[in-house]
């Protein structure tokens, strides 16, 4: 089947990843009604009354001081980033292996703020203490993903999480937190977000993702650290005339999407043991701790896709869109986001589809 006869075969079926097919207009449309019934003004440089009420709103929810929205996650980290090894006067950070500043950001951090990283810990678990605490060298700030999306979204246990905090403060270093599915971890610490965030000197969330906002980010911790920030923020080209729909956007669904997130953490974990009934099919982590997991099937990628096809043909539904080879030969690797897509397909329908795919 070539590119354009998959596209539309595609197009014709139900999704089953994140929330399905974005509606740009019906997005951009909720927004404008949002906007006025909330008589929203655009912001100036960042400056206005809906996004720092925002901002604000943002920030008490997970424990900081103050909160900056910035267009996207790249810079709100490289920023955080650089503000601390100012701070701190040294040109070295820390982060996991699979860190997305380490995997696609082209080397950012290294070529625009001349900054070394060292890999803390291997790349299929969280970072924990004991890892931290095996770098000999002093570090500016070690950056610290919750969930790890490169591992099948994986959190250290609160234990855990714990005695990472406490090692860093140990060694005088601030813990920067990639929260770019922060929202996503609340039903498995079972914990408001502030206190999940306790121990971090900084953050950053995303909302275009489990949030399903425009893009936009929002970096986060103390007062003067965002004012820094704010500095770098407009030295990279990150500070537009306007970012109010971005941030509209942002506003009028995360106590939505977040009040969501048990129900879809819940679907997830049915869905994966689904999945593991089924002959070829492992999931990674078993059961999930977000409602976000990896998919392994014994079949290489190439098969993989002809045989989607062939299942999207017969049933309706599509059941991925990328597969990865996998570090076993013959073996492939999805990622799934379960959001309302996922929650409009039934355990059978799944069940059928996928035994179909492995047939």
């Amino acid at each position: 089947m070539d590119d354009s006869a998959r596209d539309a075969l595609r197009r014709r079926c139900r999704l089953i990843h994140a929330h399905g097919e974005r509606d740009v207009a019906g997005l951009l449309a909720r927004t404008a009604r949002w906007c006025r019934e909330h008589d929203v003004a655009h912001d100036l440089y960042g400056r206005g009354e809906m996004i720092e009420r925002f901002e604000a709103e943002v920030a008490e929810r997970l424990g900081f001081e103050a909160g900056r929205f910035m267009p996207t996650g790249t810079l709100a980290q490289q920023v955080a980033l650089r503000v601390w090894a100012e701070r701190a006067g040294r040109d070295h950070v820390g982060m996991h292996p699979t860190s997305h500043l380490e995997l696609h950001e082209e080397r950012g951090l290294s070529h625009l703020h001349r900054l070394r990283t060292t890999l803390v810990g291997p790349a299929d678990r969280p970072m924990r203490a004991e890892d931290l605490a095996a770098v000999p060298e002093p570090l500016a700030a070690v950056l610290v993903e919750l969930p790890i999306r490169e591992a099948g979204g994986q959190l250290p246990t609160r234990e855990q999480l714990d005695a990472l905090v406490a090692e860093a403060d140990a060694r005088g270093v601030p813990l920067h937190l990639d929260g770019a599915r922060l929202w996503e971890c609340g039903p498995f610490y079972d914990q408001p977000y502030d206190v999940i965030c306790r121990g971090f000197a900084s953050c950053y969330v995303s909302f275009y993702k489990g949030i399903g906002a425009l893009p936009g980010s929002m970096l986060l911790g103390p007062e003067d650290f965002i004012a820094e920030a704010v500095v770098w923020q407009r030295r990279c080209g990150g500070n537009p005339y306007t970012l109010t729909p971005q941030a509209a956007s942002a506003a009028m669904q995360l106590d939505e999407r977040i009040a969501r997130m048990p129900a879809y953490h819940a679907r997830a974990v049915r869905f994966a043991a689904t999945l593991s009934a089924i002959d070829g099919i492992d999931v990674v982590p078993d059961p999930p701790h977000v409602n976000l997991f990896h998919v392994v099937l014994a079949l290489d990628p190439g098969a993989a896709k002809d045989a989607r096809d062939r299942v999207a043909e017969a049933t309706g539904l599509w059941l991925f869109g990328a597969a990865e080879a996998a570090d076993v030969p013959g073996h492939c690797r999805l990622e799934y986001y379960v959001g309302d897509a996922a929650m409009e397909v039934s355990d059978e329908a799944l069940a059928e589809a996928f035994g179909l795919l492995m047939r």
